[in-house]
């Protein structure tokens, strides 16, 4: 199945880094998700875009998983000669991984 059966992302950019949370539709999925989405994963899933550290900061309050992609938007949205590399396309990139069922 694909992340975004589960989950919903919410994303966002700061100059240079990028900022994607994923957010289980049912609470009970944030312990799945929390062992499988890990900051390995993501930084390997965008292995290509991300050249920097990528950090994952959970908050179990709310049941979501915040990952900064540090250095992964090419200079920044306004400096950068990409199209479309925003958060909001990396989030939904991430959506779309293959995950197991859980």
């Amino acid at each position: 199945m694909k992340l975004n059966e589960i989950a919903h992302i919410r994303t966002g950019d700061k100059g240079n880094n990028c900022n994607i949370c994923v957010i289980p539709f049912d609470e009970n999925d944030y312990e799945f998700l929390k062992t499988l989405l890990t900051e390995t994963l993501v930084k390997d899933y965008y292995q290509e875009i991300c050249k920097g550290n990528v950090i994952r900061y959970e908050l179990p309050v709310i049941k979501a998983l915040n990952f900064v992609m540090e250095d992964s938007l090419a200079g920044g949205v306004t400096k950068s000669l990409n199209i479309d590399r925003h958060g909001k396309s990396l989030g939904m990139a991430l959506a779309e991984l293959e995950i197991p069922d859980r």
